[in-house]
């Protein structure tokens, strides 16, 4: 039977794996190394932990059949995972990204450029004009987040896909708060997809991985494989095992943050103190449309609040009581951030502006909650 709804293939993610047992959850297999024969030939498919294991194999078969691939790795974290790519390209190499994207992958943008390794390019203008406007002026490779961190604009891949590509550049897409239950890059046109797999993928804050999905398996995708077992920056197997576990929840996790956060966002705007809600859902986003077209299965459960002012933000997020003030997204918990101090002295994100990732809490105790706290930092009321 052809499996046509993601949901599906989504649940199924461990059965279809089959275990020699017959168990509905397969084990994990934590060996560091694999038997061989009498003439020194391997017994199975596999010889060191640091270059794959069977649990390792099984999470990367589900991700590549996800997003539809020609070919995925996992690391054992988002950063491995972006280290790697760009260590598989030639020295020099041309890069074009946003001014506003996650910060840890900028930083390391902007050393391996310190260093000669990457030719960077940041445009400010944050929409997909903005990146047909970086690529003319000479790009090998694009690197963009939809939705971009933490202002949330949306850059429109297919079209996105199209001028790079007419520019001899490859795309390769951020989708860690689209993942491929409402977004599938691939589809679009893009090379290669990312994902912070620590996030909405594995859903429940207890796996640190990171996850590259390739439209072609080339020479260029050897060489990321190959620097990941010479770095050794596969993930452990629990790990791995973890997140098959969470993929299998993925879709209806998504869904149940998208709904919460757009009734969420729709009463925050109208919070006094609040000076703007940023979130694709609203009719008022300006890549609302976009949104509408390219993230089929919800807006995802991110958002970021512009308030009266820094004091307003650092008294906020201290004085909330069902969000927990911390860094990450994607979970069961709603957390905030004042998102500028955790960003360091180079941000470029407003310096009151909020970060919120909508949990699976209910979405009336979130508002009532985040009232209260806007209302005490201002002075108005008290927890």
């Amino acid at each position: 039977m052809r499996l046509e709804s993601i949901d599906t293939l989504v649940s199924r993610a461990l059965s279809e794996i089959g275990d020699p047992d017959g168990a509905v959850v397969p084990g994990i297999q934590p060996a560091t190394t694999f038997r061989r024969g009498p003439d020194g030939e391997l017994i199975g498919d596999f010889s060191y932990r640091r270059t794959s294991s069977p649990t390792i194999r099984a999470v990367e078969g589900v991700l590549n059949r996800l997003d539809g691939g020609e070919g995925c790795l996992i690391f054992s974290s988002g950063m491995a995972a972006i280290n790697a790519f760009f260590g598989a390209q030639p020295r020099g190499v041309r890069v074009a990204a946003p001014t506003v994207m996650y910060h840890g992958a900028q930083d390391w943008l902007h050393r391996l450029d310190e260093r000669g390794d990457i030719k960077l390019t940041l445009f400010e203008r944050l929409d997909t004009e903005g990146l047909i406007e970086a690529v003319a002026e000479g790009c090998d490779i694009a690197w963009i987040e939809s939705p971009l961190n933490p202002t949330w604009e949306v850059f429109d891949i297919a079209a996105a896909a199209e001028a790079t590509h007419a520019a001899g550049c490859l795309l390769a897409v951020d989708s860690t708060v689209a993942p491929p239950v409402t977004t599938r890059p691939l589809d679009l046109g893009a090379d290669i997809v990312f994902h912070s797999a620590s996030k909405y993928l594995n859903g429940h804050s207890d796996v640190t991985a990171g996850a590259l999905i390739t439209r072609r398996a080339d020479e260029a995708w050897a060489e990321t494989e190959a620097i990941r077992v010479l770095l050794g920056s596969a993930p452990s197997p629990f790990d791995a095992w973890l997140l098959l576990r969470g993929l299998r929840t993925l879709g209806v996790r998504y869904r149940r943050a998208s709904e919460s956060a757009l009734r969420f966002a729709e009463r925050a705007e109208m919070i006094e103190g609040v000076q703007q809600v940023l979130f694709p859902g609203l009719a008022s986003h300006p890549h609302h449309e976009i949104a509408k077209r390219q993230m089929t299965g919800g807006f995802g459960g991110m958002l970021s609040v512009l308030v009266d002012g820094p004091d307003t933000a650092v008294a906020a997020a201290a004085a909330t009581g069902v969000f927990t003030a911390a860094t990450s997204l994607g979970g069961p918990e709603s957390l905030i951030e004042h998102r500028a101090p955790v960003e360091g002295p180079h941000s470029v994100v407003p310096d009151n502006l909020l970060r919120l990732s909508v949990g699976l809490e209910g979405a009336d105790d979130l508002i009532a909650d985040f009232e209260e706290a806007m209302a005490a930092a201002r002075g108005r009321g008290s927890r």
